[in-house]
């Protein structure tokens, strides 16, 4: 017996619309992710030139204490007794610069007074530019 003799058979359709939003969706994804590499389009060579130091850069001085209290000013020794004197050792280093930058490298043994006298010499020398040297401990 057939009971389906009136009845016609249903094909299986695909639908479309769905599996097209999919596409676009990861088209969309993809397209904002993505990072294009710029090529240069011109093979160009840039000119060249050799600058010298202009000379009005300001002078260094360095001043180098030691873990024993001993001071060098631009690697000659000095000794005195006050901030007064050591200003003058300053001023006489320094000749007819304006504003030359004090470089203090201290040892890490050094007394902070060691430093904090240097200091002090170069504001009575009417110094105020000071910087420090370190050492880096090679660890990141």
């Amino acid at each position: 017996m057939n009971f389906r003799r009136g009845r016609s058979r249903d094909e299986p359709e695909i639908n479309l619309v769905p599996m097209i939003d999919v596409f676009l969706v990861i088209l969309i994804f993809l397209a904002t992710s993505t990072t294009f590499s710029k090529f240069a389009e011109l093979q160009i060579n840039l000119p060249q030139a050799s600058a010298e130091v202009p000379p009005d850069r300001p002078q260094k001085l360095n001043v180098v204490i030691d873990a024993t209290g001993r001071y060098l000013v631009n690697r000659e020794p000095v000794v005195f007794g006050t901030p007064d004197q050591f200003s003058q050792a300053l001023r006489k280093a320094a000749g007819d610069a304006k504003e030359p930058i004090i470089v203090i490298s201290a040892d890490a043994a050094a007394t902070h007074q060691a430093v904090v006298n240097v200091m002090e010499a170069a504001r009575i020398a009417g110094y105020v530019q000071i910087t420090f040297t370190t050492q880096g401990t090679g660890a990141r």
